[in-house]
């Protein structure tokens, strides 16, 4: 009895110690990167920014406490902040070239690998919510344009005038770059794309992205946040992530799943798989960040930019949100 005690201890002892206190569940949500500088930032739209951030945080965390999926908690946070006209996804989503409002959004289950995604959607007021509808309801992993507003009305999905996604700041956002005629899109560098990854109690993760892509975009332009691999990935086997910055870069290193092989093939944190990979990235001249989480219940972020919209939560863990650098 004694040797079977002793064996007993030394085998919980080996344990990793995130195996040992792993929160029930978690949640990890972004609303973008770029340059967000205290100096450059009013303290009404900081303001702002965290309630919204806050806001999304508790409609995840609502569903993960009540035993819901890790599916449901990331499209649920990921709604809130559609509708939220402070963040580039959803209403408040940036114009196109030509004054347009293009929509791209996906949701992957890390039990089963299935995945959705659309791009350049014009009518369906929470994308995110057509991503699924996609990934549960048709042989499709990825629709796109004129098809993908189809498929939405015949499920059924709330529809939006694209004057809902409209909002005089991103209005003068595209006149301003445009009058500059100095880059390609994008004048703030700000990618304020929108993104969540959670755990939930049974030990499933999921991840989910949503955005409006960058100002300026040209010839229906897709960044990364649709594609499965470099804007969104999540696998049981690893961890969950969702990705925001110059999407171009981020296909290139096909940021998401870069990361998530990492952490299931090398063993690495989900910190430091996520960290080499944005040095990779900004190597290449990309910048932004992305979001994890993964069964051990680890959470965490890793951003090139001056600052990240980011907010995590977990069960019986403190609640924190953050947006410069220099947070926790």
């Amino acid at each position: 009895m004694i040797r079977l005690i002793s064996l007993l201890g030394v085998l919980s002892m080996s344990l990793p110690a995130a195996a040992q206190s792993a929160p029930e569940w978690t949640l990890v949500i972004h609303g973008g990167a770029g340059v967000l500088q205290r100096d450059k930032m009013t303290p009404e739209r900081e303001a702002a920014a965290r309630a919204g951030l806050d806001a999304a945080l508790d409609a995840g965390s609502k569903v993960l406490a009540g035993g819901g999926s890790a599916l449901d908690a990331v499209e649920a946070a990921i709604r809130v902040l559609e509708d939220d006209p402070n963040f580039n996804a959803g209403r408040g989503a940036v114009f196109t070239y030509e004054g347009t409002n293009e929509l791209d959004a996906s949701i992957m289950d890390g039990a089963t690998r299935a995945a959705g995604a659309v791009a350049g959607v014009t009518r369906t007021r929470h994308p995110v919510s057509l991503a699924r509808k996609v990934m549960e309801d048709s042989p499709h992993v990825m629709l796109a344009g004129k098809g993908a507003d189809i498929f939405s009305a015949e499920k059924g999905l709330e529809q939006a005038d694209p004057s809902w996604f409209a909002t005089d700041e991103r209005r003068q956002q595209l006149e301003k770059m445009k009058a500059k005629k100095t880059s390609w899109f994008d004048v703030d560098m700000k990618y304020g794309t929108v993104g969540a990854v959670a755990k939930d109690k049974a030990g499933h993760v999921a991840a989910a992205t949503s955005t409006g892509g960058v100002t300026g975009k040209r010839w229906g332009r897709v960044g990364d946040s649709p594609i499965i691999g470099a804007g969104t990935y999540a696998d049981d086997r690893g961890c969950a992530i969702s990705a925001t910055g110059s999407g171009e870069y981020f296909i290139r290193e096909g940021v998401a799943h870069e990361i998530c092989a990492r952490v299931r093939f090398k063993g690495e944190s989900l910190k430091t798989a996520a960290d080499v990979v944005m040095g990779e990235t900004k190597a290449l001249g990309g910048s932004g960040g992305v979001i994890v989480t993964g069964p051990t219940g680890e959470m965490g972020w890793s951003f090139n930019t001056p600052g990240m919209y980011r907010g995590k939560a977990s069960a019986g863990g403190k609640k924190v949100i953050a947006i410069y650098g220099d947070e926790e």
